[in-house]
C-alpha cells in the first residue's frame, strides 16, 4: 500500500469517527456561512468551532477532511495528498490547520489549478494568509473569518432556541420587545461575558477559564512561530506577561521604550510580536482613524476574548470596552479609538460612542454603552444588544 493510499484510508477513518460526536447543535454562523466560492480559507480564533464547520460540509457533500498537523498526514506532500483524494473520486477536500505542512501555500495553488472542478477549503488559527508569501494565493483563496461567539450565539446554543439579529444602532423592533419580555438578558449576559465566548461553554463553566488560557498557550506556541522568526523562551513568556498585564491594566497600554530595556529585545521584534499576536486572535490593536504608521501599539490595546479579564480578577471598565469593541468588529463595523477622549471613546461606522457602566456620562457621544442596563432608551444602549448584531 501507497503512503497516498494509506494516508487517505487514514483521513478516512479519523472522519468517521469525528462525524459521530459531531455536536447536536452548530453556532449560528456555522449554519449560516455557505463558501461562496470552490476554494478558500477559514481563519479564526482557536476554539470557536472551525473544525466543527469543516466536518459539518464533508457530512453533507463527498468531501474528505484532513488535519495538516496528524503525523500521517504529514509525511505526505499536501498535493500528492490532495491529488490521491481526486483520484478516490472525492468532490473536494478540506484541510485543517494548513500552516502545519510544507510548502503548503504552493501547494493549494497547484492543486486549484490542477483540478479546476474539485474544492478545496483549508483552514488555520492565525490568519497566516496574510502573509507575503499568500499573496498569489489570495485570489483563488479568499479568506473568510469566524469569529468568536456573539452573545445572540451563545442564547441560542444555551437555550435551544432561535434569537433574532438585531441593527444594535436600530434596537425598537417588535424581536427585541419580545426577547427581553421571555428571556433575562441581563442574567445570561453576565454569564456570557464571564465564559460564554467558545462552543466549548457547553461542557460546564468549571473547565472554561482552563481551556480558554490552555488556547491562549498553544496559539502563542504552535501558531505565533508561523508568523515571527526565531521565537525564544524569552519572546514566549514575554507574550505572557503582555496578556497578564493588560488582563489588569486600567490603562490599557503598552510603553515599548521600558518593555524592550525590561526583557531585552530590540523594537522591531516587539512589533513583530504585538502584531503576529493580532494576527492570532490574541490582542485587538485599536487604533485611531489617522494612524498609518506600520508599526504601532494603538491607542488602545484589547484583550482578543473578554471574559479573561475576568479571569485575572475583572477589571470591569476595561473588560466593557474590550466586549464592546470585540461584538461591533466582529459584526462588520469599522472601529476607531477617538482622536479627543473628551468627546467619545470610540468611533464606529462614523457614529460616536461612549462606554461605562450605569452611571456613564455621555459626553458629546451619540451613543452611550451602559453595562447593567436592561432595556434601550434614546441614546442609551445596553451592552448585552451588541452581541445580537451577528
Amino acid at each position: 500500500m501507497s503512503r497516498i493510499t494509506e494516508a487517505i484510508e487514514r483521513a478516512e477513518l479519523i472522519q468517521a469517527r469525528l462525524l459521530a460526536h459531531q455536536p447536536r447543535r452548530l453556532r449560528d454562523w456555522s449554519v449560516r456561512f455557505t463558501l461562496p466560492d470552490r476554494a478558500g480559507l477559514l481563519s479564526g480564533p482557536r476554539g470557536t468551532g472551525k473544525t466543527t464547520w469543516m466536518l459539518n460540509q464533508a457530512a453533507s457533500e463527498h468531501l474528505l477532511y484532513l488535519s495538516a498537523d496528524h503525523p500521517a498526514i504529514s509525511m505526505v506532500p499536501l498535493y500528492d495528498l490532495i491529488e490521491g483524494i481526486f483520484m478516490q473520486g472525492y468532490e473536494g477536500v478540506l484541510v485543517d490547520e494548513v500552516h502545519y505542512a510544507a510548502d503548503w501555500a504552493q501547494h493549494l495553488k497547484a492543486a486549484y489549478d490542477s483540478f479546476p472542478t474539485g474544492r478545496i477549503i483549508a483552514s488555520d488559527s492565525c490568519a497566516i494568509a496574510l502573509r507575503k508569501e499568500t499573496t498569489d494565493l489570495s485570489r483563488r483563496f479568499p479568506l473568510h473569518n469566524m469569529p468568536l461567539l456573539s452573545y445572540r450565539e451563545y442564547l441560542a446554543l444555551r437555550l435551544d432556541r432561535e434569537i433574532p439579529q438585531v441593527d444594535p444602532f436600530a434596537p425598537t423592533s417588535q424581536a427585541v420587545r419580545t426577547l427581553m419580555r421571555e428571556v433575562n438578558l441581563l442574567r445570561y449576559f453576565r454569564d456570557y461575558l464571564g465564559g460564554g465566548f467558545r462552543p466549548f461553554f457547553l461542557e460546564g463553566p468549571d473547565l472554561y477559564q482552563e481551556k480558554v488560557m490552555h488556547t491562549i498557550a498553544k496559539t502563542m506556541e504552535s501558531d505565533i512561530p508561523f508568523l515571527v522568526p526565531q521565537i525564544t523562551e524569552n519572546h514566549l513568556r514575554l507574550m505572557h506577561a503582555v496578556i497578564g498585564y493588560l488582563a489588569i491594566a486600567t490603562v490599557p497600554v503598552l510603553q515599548v521604550n521600558s518593555l524592550c530595556r525590561e526583557w531585552g529585545l530590540g523594537k522591531e521584534k516587539l512589533y513583530q510580536l504585538l502584531a503576529a499576536m493580532e494576527r492570532a486572535h490574541l490582542l485587538r490593536i485599536v487604533r485611531k482613524r489617522n494612524d498609518t504608521k506600520l508599526h504601532s501599539v494603538g491607542a488602545k490595546l484589547l484583550l482578543h476574548e473578554a471574559s479573561v479579564y475576568g479571569f485575572f480578577g475583572s477589571n470591569i471598565g476595561t473588560q466593557r470596552e474590550a466586549y464592546t469593541v470585540a461584538a461591533l468588529a466582529d459584526a462588520g463595523f469599522s472601529v476607531f479609538a477617538s482622536a479627543n477622549e473628551q468627546d467619545c471613546d470610540f468611533i464606529v461606522d462614523g457614529h460616536r460612542i461612549e462606554v461605562g457602566g450605569q452611571g456613564k456620562h455621555p459626553k458629546n457621544a451619540d451613543f452611550v454603552i451602559r453595562d447593567n442596563t436592561d432595556v434601550p432608551s434614546g441614546k442609551t444602549l445596553p451592552m448585552w444588544l451588541l452581541g445580537l448584531a451577528y
